[in-house]
């Protein structure tokens, strides 16, 4: 799929059920690694529960999927080489970016005719889920938001006082304190946020991604038993 922007056209696939009705939306943004096998897969499973599910290549001022050539898996000692190749593209995706990127993606997401009126989610992993998290913040009819290993609070305590949706945010053990936790969570309470926000035991950074040796599936497990209820209860009040 082709989704217009102000800065060109982004790239960007769709997993929904087909039964000819229509569905919640969800905008989830994959991590830095971008689309691959393992973000189809996760993007079709929770399309299976009954969401219209639309992930964009957030890089594609770069050009079309795939930005830059990956192995199969994803080891340890590949992770720092990509990252470092990465890293300048993430830098781009400045805050006025994400939020015009972010108006694109939800008004052709709510245009589709597969999916029906109401609230809708976002979702993301790794940087994917700091810019779920400005887009939510941006949007008052996103009314979930759920992000993994992610940078969340990477704009600082202010920029959750914007957050209206409900929020699941899913931890790494090796990217947060629990002291630091703790102050995020205390950030959340004073915006008023409906949330949970935890440290998925035993966990590294990328613990979602199959394709990685940072896979954790028991943490896998926990971001579906987190995310299903969050979207179902969510997309419900609408």
């Amino acid at each position: 799929m082709q989704i217009p922007t102000t800065d060109g056209l982004a790239d960007a696939f769709a997993a929904y059920p087909d039964h000819g009705e229509q569905h919640p939306g969800v905008l989830m943004n994959p991590d830095a690694f971008g689309i691959r096998p393992v973000i189809r897969d996760l993007a079709a499973e929770l399309a299976g529960h009954g969401y219209y599910v639309l992930v964009p290549n957030f890089f594609y001022r770069e050009g079309p999927t795939p930005i830059i050539d990956l192995p199969g898996h994803i080891g340890e000692a590949d992770r720092s080489a990509l990252v470092a190749r990465l890293m300048p593209l993430i830098k781009e995706l400045t805050p006025e970016r994400v939020l015009s990127d972010a108006d694109a993606y939800l008004g052709f997401l709510t245009a589709q005719p597969e999916v029906g009126a109401g609230p809708v989610a976002v979702t993301g992993y790794c940087i994917g889920g700091l810019l779920a998290t400005r887009t939510a913040a941006a949007h008052r009819q996103v009314a979930a938001l759920a992000a993994f290993h992610a940078p969340v609070a990477a704009d600082g305590p202010e920029s959750l006082l914007r957050l209206t949706a409900d929020v699941h945010f899913g931890h790494a053990a090796t990217d947060i304190t629990p002291e630091a936790l703790g102050e995020l969570n205390q950030s959340l309470e004073a915006a008023g946020v409906t949330y949970t926000s935890e440290i998925y035991p035993g966990t590294v950074h990328g613990f979602t991604m199959s394709d990685t040796d940072a896979f954790d599936p028991a943490g896998l497990r926990l971001h579906w038993d987190r995310l299903l209820p969050l979207l179902s209860r969510a997309l419900a009040k609408g």
